[in-house]
């Protein structure tokens, strides 16, 4: 269990980039969800010591992460959302050259343990190629392949399929379910559907602070029969935005449909519409932007 509380950091520039973060993240798979600036980064980049908090704790099982960041790092992997390898080296040659780094000495141990990681995400066969010939989505894999390197306790991920395509997509997101079978694995993202296909707990967040936490399913449900669906004119939106709680607005063939929250019909052409957990996420988004007005 990985237990974050009343964790707060404002950056140099004023920006308050997290707000009192508490949450309770068990084994498995968590999605965190949030738009672009919403400070999942900022609380990726603190559980991963790679900055401090102005204040708040953060621990596994009960060991203290922000005391001893050496130990912590010999317990997490940790995948940005952006990092760099040599593009001239090849996958084989590169995870070894981490391993090394990861405390992984002796030669033969060294070797199984590459081989091992690289046959676990499908790698094995396109070893010898040099990095800078691999796909967004092969990167992705040799990503998680370095951070599964040390038997890692806790597994970070940040935007981890943003730019793949459907398969590659796809296929990363298996590898990180198997992987979520044992340990923590933290999963941040803006893409509701990768926490709706893998994450049995989630939280939303936006502007430094969680919005909500549970299970998807559940807070799916707490919507029933009160999300509205129709079809109306593109020119009309701003009419239906100022008198309606609108959740979200999408072309489906050329036609312009609206999702609206409500406690019964909002007016005739409505027809009530299962929901869904991107439901879930704008309206909890909706709801605090409201708040803040």
């Amino acid at each position: 269990m990985l237990a974050i509380r009343d964790l707060s950091k404002t950056y140099a520039n004023g920006v308050q980039a997290l707000k009192g973060v508490s949450l309770q993240v068990p084994t498995g798979m968590f999605g965190l969800l949030g738009p672009n600036g919403a400070g999942k980064s900022t609380l990726m980049r603190t559980i991963a010591t790679l900055q401090d908090p102005d204040s708040g704790t953060i621990a596994l099982d009960g060991q203290d992460l922000l005391a001893d960041k050496p130990a912590t790092r010999r317990l997490l992997g940790y995948l940005p959302q952006e990092f760099g390898v040599y593009p001239k080296v090849s996958a084989e040659a590169m995870l070894d050259h981490f391993a090394v780094l990861k405390g992984l000495v002796a030669r033969g141990e060294r070797k199984a343990v590459v081989e091992g990681l690289l046959r676990q995400v499908n790698l094995w066969d396109v070893r010898k190629r040099k990095l800078g010939t691999f796909s967004g989505g092969m990167r992705q894999r040799f990503g998680i392949a370095q951070a599964l390197l040390g038997n890692p306790k806790l597994i970070i991920v940040d935007e981890p399929t943003a730019g793949l395509d459907p398969e590659e997509r796809n296929r990363f997101l298996n590898l990180l379910a198997e992987i979520g079978e044992k340990i923590v694995v933290i999963l941040s993202t803006h893409i509701v559907e990768d926490v709706t296909d893998l994450c049995p707990r989630m939280a939303i967040i936006a502007q430094g602070q969680v919005l909500l936490s549970g299970e998807p399913n559940e807070t799916i449900r707490g919507l029933a029969g009160r999300v509205w669906r129709r079809e109306v004119a593109k020119t009309a939106l701003d009419d239906y935005r100022s008198r309606l709680t609108v959740l979200s607005t999408r072309l489906v063939g050329g036609r312009t449909i609206i999702h609206a929250l409500a406690d019964a019909r909002p007016e005739d052409g409505f027809e009530t519409v299962a929901p869904d957990l991107e439901d879930v996420y704008f309206g909890e988004l909706r709801r605090h932007a409201a708040r803040a007005a």
